[in-house]
C-alpha cells in the first residue's frame, strides 16, 4: 500500500490546499482543514493510504489540478506496511 503525502509549499494557497483535499481525497471540510494546517506546520500530511495504482492516479490528479491554477503543489507516494 501507498500513501499519499501532500508537501508543503510557500505559494499554494491554504484555501486551494483544503479544496484539493475535498475535491481529490473526498475529505469533509474539517478533516481538510485540519491536514491542510499539518501540511502547513509540519511540512507534509498524509492524504490516505491506496493501492499503488489509486495512489498514483490522485497524486497525479493534485498535480494537475495545481499546475492548471500555477500552484507548485506537489505530492509524494510512500510505501505503507501492512499487517
Amino acid at each position: 500500500m501507498y500513501g499519499v503525502v501532500l508537501l508543503n509549499d510557500d505559494y499554494t494557497p491554504m484555501e486551494f490546499v483544503v479544496w484539493v483535499l475535498r475535491v481529490v481525497f473526498h475529505k469533509h471540510p474539517p478533516e481538510a482543514t485540519r491536514l491542510m494546517l499539518d501540511v502547513h506546520n509540519k511540512g507534509k500530511g498524509l492524504c490516505g493510504v491506496f493501492t499503488y495504482d489509486v495512489a498514483r492516479s490522485k497524486a497525479v490528479q493534485v498535480e494537475r489540478l495545481a499546475a492548471k491554477h500555477e500552484y507548485p503543489l506537489k505530492c509524494c507516494l510512500e510505501a505503507v506496511e501492512t499487517e
